[in-house]
């Protein structure tokens, strides 16, 4: 399988899920954009690594790294190589005095470890085309937004039409809502399904 590469788009509030945080992948080479719902921990010892900002005591990510430092273990990659039931899973592939190993892990503590050792992160194709939304340029200017201030509900998104929907989902990834865009997806992939 050809592995995708990305990178960190966004770090943001999640909308839909209060105390909980989105981290938004990019592909390096492409439009698509992989949102992940990850906790205000993790968020934070991402966005600490992203700011090359030094906490007074290390955090438990930065441990981590330490350890593998002291031991010559190099973080080669991050594969966010899984996604069932809507749960990503991730592995931290590692390597030492030419050996190569993979360690299981959660996907917001591969991350945060990939922008610590400054390792590169993957992804594959089925997972981009399960939950990825594609950002996509849009020419049109000056037209009327049907997103109301509020995001709308799952049960609304049924009621709009095909046209709409895809509007909808321009104008929210625009805004980088992408959160609200893996919804407004979820409902076109399901109606694409069941024709």
């Amino acid at each position: 399988m050809k592995k995708i590469d990305l990178e960190i788009v966004a770090l943001s509030h999640s909308v839909t899920q209060s105390h909980n945080y989105a981290v938004v992948l990019g592909e390096k080479v492409g439009n698509r954009r992989l949102p992940i719902v990850i906790g205000g921990f993790e968020a934070q010892a991402i966005a600490v690594a992203m700011e090359r900002m030094i906490p007074n005591r290390p955090l438990t990510h930065d441990l981590f790294k330490n350890t593998l430092d002291t031991f010559d273990i190099e973080l080669k990659e991050v594969v966010i190589n899984n996604l069932l039931d809507g749960i990503f899973y991730a592995q931290l592939v590692c390597a030492r005095d030419g050996n190569e190993f993979v360690i299981d892990s959660r996907t917001s503590d591969a991350i945060a470890m990939a922008v610590r050792f400054k390792s590169p992160i993957y992804t594959f194709d089925f997972i981009m085309d399960q939950a990825g939304v594609v950002l996509e340029d849009n020419e049109d200017e000056g037209g009327t937004s049907i997103i109301p201030d509020e995001a709308p509900q799952s049960d609304s998104l049924e009621n709009l039409s095909p046209k709409a929907l895809n509007k909808m989902l321009e104008e929210v990834l625009e805004r980088e809502d992408y959160e609200q865009a893996a919804k407004i997806r979820d409902e076109i992939k399901k109606r694409e399904e069941g024709s």
